[in-house]
């Protein structure tokens, strides 16, 4: 999987991303702050990253002569999310370099791969099963124990393809709420909380990270991360040391997310991995020196990571299309507190559950940045006010 080194592509070059979504506009606002062009590919048109990007290819990802045409055009290929699929990778790596590589997709985008890897690297996660029948449901259950999670082997997120069993009596509505096709049985983890680590690694080995963030999920779905993480300092060290095992040992170039379960007595449990910039770090934009979509940039690049400082404590809450179910949300109400950043995504339709846009508030303490955010966050849905004076 080592990958000869050649010179860095430098400012001027086009970079070509598979995606479309909001992690490919940011990528691409980071990209052309530093001068360079950006192409995407999916299947939409006027995309979130489209609409930032210098060419927009529209055409499905299984359409692999097209997807050659698009990586011919570009000096470097990445990824703007992780299902993408195996054949469109191995398609663009004919035709350009591919970072991170295909081999990074194909574990991550497959929870069975993705455990198995982990598991047999010696690496800390729940006890799971294979699944492939109702049949091997009920084995499964005997060996990791009752509470359990089914989970769709591959293409899940956002709390999708997921069933909680709680006796034997669901066993048939949990293998047909997975579609009665390959699932993984996880054990249920009483956790304390959920944490993740966001890091970059090079071609040469050299790694960086965002330390350990705190995450809060709604129905499946991300809400808010707290930047650093309240935990203890040894936690944090050893979800960043577990971190950085994983992105070396599947040889990593570009950005990787790890997210952990951490038990009450400080233990941690991998849950999954995401090969690309993450939700949980969208704070970096504001907050630190080199966001993750810029380190993103730079280690497929070829270029030398940059500063990871953090200014300031920090606090992110996604906004989901629900805020518009009333009508346009009040956006000079959160504009109104001063320390608030918003991040609109482009999106054309407000739908209940997608992500539309984040805020970003930066204080003294994460305790006061989570106030600030919550705070803007519920401005948005109030009745439409006229704000003459900042609100402290």
């Amino acid at each position: 999987m080592s990958e000869h080194r050649p010179a860095p592509i430098l400012p001027g070059s086009a970079i070509g991303v598979l995606g479309s979504g909001q992690l490919g506009r940011m990528f691409a606002i980071a990209a052309r702050r530093m001068g360079y062009r950006v192409h995407t590919l999916s299947p939409d048109e006027d995309t979130p990253t489209g609409q930032v990007a210098d060419v927009e290819v529209n055409a499905p990802y299984e359409d692999l002569a097209a997807v050659c045409k698009f990586a011919s055009g570009v000096s470097v290929v990445t990824f703007e999310f992780e299902n993408v699929p195996a054949e469109t990778a191995a398609a663009a790596a004919r035709c350009a370099p591919v970072r991170p590589g295909g081999h990074v997709l194909h574990i991550a985008q497959h929870r069975l791969r993705e455990k198995t890897f982990l598991s047999e690297a010696g690496l800390p996660v729940t006890a799971f099963r294979r699944v492939n029948s109702l049949e091997e449901l009920r084995r499964a259950a005997k060996d990791v124990g009752l509470p359990a999670i089914l989970k769709t082997a591959g293409f899940g997120y956002d709390g999708k393809g997921q069933y909680r069993i709680f006796g034997e009596s669901d066993f048939p509505l949990a293998w047909a709420a997975v579609g009665e096709s390959e699932a993984v049985l996880e054990a249920f983890v009483n956790f304390d909380r959920e944490i993740s680590v966001v890091a970059a690694r090079t071609m040469n080995g050299d790694f960086v990270h965002y330390g350990a963030v705190e995450n809060q999920h709604r129905n499946g779905i991300l809400d808010i991360s707290i930047a650093p993480a309240r935990v203890p300092d040894q936690v944090a060290q050893n979800a960043v040391e577990i971190a950085r095992a994983v992105l070396a040992k599947l040889e990593v170039v570009g950005v990787l997310c790890v997210e952990f379960f951490v038990c009450a007595d400080g233990t941690l449990l991998i849950n999954e991995l995401a090969p690309r910039p993450h939700n949980s770090g969208h704070f970096t934009f504001d907050a630190n020196i080199t966001s993750q979509f810029e380190q993103q940039l730079r280690a497929v690049c070829g270029l030398p990571l940059g500063s990871v400082t953090q200014f300031a404590p920090a606090a992110m809450a996604n906004l989901l299309g629900d805020l518009w179910d009333e009508g346009e949300p009040d956006w000079a109400a959160a504009a109104s507190i001063p320390d608030v950043k918003l991040h609109l995504y482009g999106k054309l339709t407000a739908r209940p559950g997608r992500k539309m846009g984040h805020l970003t508030a930066i204080a003294r303490s994460t305790d006061e940045a989570l106030r600030h955010v919550e705070r803007a966050r519920c401005l948005l849905a109030r009745d439409k006010v006229t704000h003459t004076q900042p609100v402290n």
